[in-house]
This record gives structure tokens, sequence and C-alpha cells, in this order.
């Protein structure tokens, strides 16, 4: 990412400034939550939500039906990536998609495929307690504090249980007790290729596998 106030090139896999006026400082991104989601699912659940113009100003076509209007349609749809590296770990399929995320300094990432099979992952990383909820379709994988709580999924992927039966609702801002008497807040996690996140987190857990380290 271009910061065009410093003329600072950031890395987003890390937060760190890479490349002008702010390289080699200690400053570092804030980690905030990100859902990838579909437009459509999106739309059903935030009716009111605002679009960014696809007319930007700049010479992009976001109007080609046949790309969806993505401007990197061709590339996700593609087995290669666009520059090389030369960290990877063949555990997974280089471009496969995995949740990644880092508490006090311990990464582990989640394999999208795998959540697919496990749609509520109870989990603890780097000492902090979290659970995952995953929707299939759309392949929406949110983090959330657990609070001493395990989860269990239910048939509406936007509902889990806890361990008294107890319905939770599964929310952009935190999971969200059915009575309203708690809130379990959102934590910071994001979607990325497991081949760039492997490069620059080559000691990375991998939930369910057994990573070697980086090649």
């Amino acid at each position: 990412m271009y910061d065009s106030g410093t003329r600072t090139l950031w890395h987003s896999l890390t937060g760190e400034p890479v490349i002008g006026e702010l390289a080699f400082s200690d400053l570092r991104f804030t980690k905030l939550p990100l859902t990838l989601t579909t437009w459509g699912d999106w739309l059903e659940k935030n009716p009111e939500t605002k679009v960014l113009d696809i007319d930007t100003g700049f010479d992009r076509n976001y109007r080609n039906l046949n790309k969806r209007g993505s401007a990197y349609y061709d590339y996700f749809n593609s087995p290669d990536w666009m520059f090389p590296t030369f960290h990877t770990n063949e555990v997974l399929g280089l471009k496969d998609r995995v949740l990644a995320l880092v508490f006090d300094d311990f990464p582990k990432a989640y394999a999208l495929e795998a959540l697919q099979e496990s749609p509520v992952v109870n989990d603890t990383v780097g000492g902090q307690e979290l659970v995952i909820t995953f929707n299939p379709i759309p392949e929406a994988a949110r983090l959330y504090e657990r609070g001493g709580h395990d989860f269990l999924p239910t048939q509406d992927p936007d509902v889990v249980l806890d361990e008294d039966g107890a319905e939770w609702r599964v929310e952009e801002t935190g999971l969200v007790k059915s009575d309203g008497t708690e809130t379990l807040i959102r934590l910071p996690g994001h979607v990325s290729y497991w081949f760039g996140w492997v490069a620059f987190h080559p000691d990375t857990e991998l939930f369910g596998e057994i990573v070697t380290g980086a090649e």
C-alpha cells in the first residue's frame, strides 16, 4: 500500500513501512478486522451500505461483466502469481487462501478449505482465546474473542451455540448473545494467499497441519 502523504510503501502482510520517508521507523499499522465476502451476502445484511463509485477517474475498467467488475479477476482465477517469491511451502497450494492472524508475535493460518469442514473453530493463539466462524457460501471468515466459551455451529451460519445451548449472532462488530447480555469483540484477521503469508511468516502454524518451514 502507498501512502501519498509521505510517499512511503507499506507492507500489507507485516504492517511495516518498507520504502520511503517512514521506512525503518518503529511505526506499524493498527490491525483491524476484515471480512472478505460476496456483495450479495453483504448487501443482505447491510442494505444501507454506501459503495465507492466504479467511475474512479482512472484508466481501469470496472464495468467488464465477463470479469465481474474485478480489476484482478484474471489474477484471482490463475494459478500463477505476479511476482517471484523465493520462500514457499507446499503443504498447501501456493495460491490457496487462508485466514491469517498474529497474536503476541505468534502467527497462525486457517485454510478456507479446512474451514469448509470446520465452520466454527475454538482456538487459542499466542495466549489469545478466539473463535472463528465461517459462512461456506460467500466463504466469509470472521474472528472473535471467545470469552471462555466453547462454540458449536448451527444450520444457520450466522448463529452459533455456546456450551449451554445459548444462541449467539455473528455480526460485524462482535459475537452477540441472543438475549443481548453479552458481546464478544471482533478480532483482527484477514484472508491471504498462502504463498504470500508463509513467505513473511515461515514459522506460521497451520490449522490441522504441520509446517516444517519455508523452502
